[in-house]
């Protein structure tokens, strides 16, 4: 019997996601310039790369090349839109005369120009941060990554360098934090090899107390199990207060701190302090890295939130942000004293992913009138 494909549900209009709002701040921009070219002069620093759109972005290039007309020859001829029209179309072959002429249409005031400017530069700068944030994820949670400690302290830079950037181009404002709540908590999915690191730290420190001293880089709440950071909380206190560390007082430290229950009881605190193996730096670093790649996930996931809101300013996503990756410079810090490695100048931002730069009005390729 022969196999009949089943018809494909239908797709109307309805399924067609809305533009986004900053599609008619770019068109309204655009009308603006196709009906007063001039205007240019007065929106302030914008590029093509800001433009969300690929056929917005080659229509900016064009106005921001070309030479316009005399406001004379302008008012009587269309030697505009066609010049603009025909240096951009080369480079999205979807533009029409009708679609520039629907442009014009959709300006609703030419004057009004730097403030359509300012909402694609907004928008602009949020879609930069969050591409930013995806990739700290990414490289928080790739295992295939040879050194991902590295690449997403590269990430981090990177994005705390946009923002310094941003915060310098967009002004401060009462209510400055985002109204944001922040993101359902996920879990940061961690190898099976992670428990047994602790439990390897835990028997090997009590084995050997002398390298707690110099481990001071290491915190219970790096641990991803809670009771074996509440174990390391009871080894660096009897350090601490010079009392003979094993695991007879670790246990009686563990049973002064709350940390047994019938589901943990001594002997199943002595059974896990008693298989020491290799140095307790080598695991404390393997635990801290762990930690690091948490808190970077963890930050990366509270700055996408904030740049997905649309509700929030460019400067409520500058701060929330700054926030989030606060807690993951003090983990830093301490991974790299534990590795000892020098804190890194943070990456220059390239100009076309950073800010806006000034469009390029002076020494024109082409003329309206050469165009036509």
């Amino acid at each position: 019997m022969p196999i009949v494909p089943r018809p494909d549900p239908e797709f109307g209009l309805a399924d067609i996601p809305p533009n986004p709002p900053v599609y008619y701040a770019e068109q309204a921009l655009l009308g603006a310039l196709l009906l007063d070219p001039h205007r240019i002069k007065t929106i302030g620093p914008l590029d093509p790369g800001r433009f969300a759109s690929a056929n917005h972005r080659a229509l900016f290039a064009a106005m921001a090349t070309l030479t316009a007309p005399p406001p004379d020859l302008h008012v009587k001829e269309p030697v505009w839109i066609t010049a603009v029209l025909a240096h951009a179309r080369p480079h999205a072959r979807g533009l029409t005369p009708s679609y520039l002429h629907a442009l014009a249409g959709a300006c609703p005031d030419p004057a009004h120009a730097p403030a359509y400017a300012r909402m694609v530069r907004s928008d602009h700068a949020r879609r930069t941060v969050l591409m930013h944030a995806g990739h700290l994820v990414q490289a928080a949670t790739d295992p295939g990554l040879p050194n991902p400690a590295a690449v997403t302290l590269r990430r981090a830079d990177a994005l705390t360098a946009l923002l310094d950037h941003l915060a310098s181009s967009f002004p401060s404002h009462p209510g400055s934090l985002p109204r944001t709540p922040p993101p359902a908590p996920q879990d940061h999915q961690e190898g099976p090899e992670s428990a047994g690191e602790e439990q390897l730290l835990l028997s090997t420190a009590a084995a050997y107390p002398a390298a707690l001293a110099s481990m001071r880089w290491l915190r219970p709440e790096d641990f991803t199990t809670a009771l074996y950071g509440g174990l390391y909380r009871c080894l660096t206190s009897l350090a601490s207060r010079g009392e003979p560390v094993d695991k007879v007082t670790v246990l009686w430290e563990a049973q002064q701190n709350g940390l047994l229950t019938p589901a943990f009881g001594p002997q199943d605190v002595l059974e896990l302090l008693d298989t020491p193996a290799g140095p307790p730096e080598h695991w404390g670093e393997q635990i801290l890295r762990r930690a690091l790649l948490r808190h970077a996930y963890l930050a990366g996931l509270h700055v996408q939130a904030f740049a997905q809101d649309l509700t929030n300013s460019p400067h409520q996503v500058i701060t929330g942000s700054r926030r989030a990756l606060a807690h993951l410079a003090g983990v830093r810090a301490r991974w790299q004293h534990a590795t000892g490695q020098p804190t890194a100048a943070r990456p220059p931002v390239p100009a076309s992913r950073a800010g806006p730069s000034h469009p390029r009005t002076s020494a024109p390729a082409a003329s309206p009138r050469s165009s036509r």
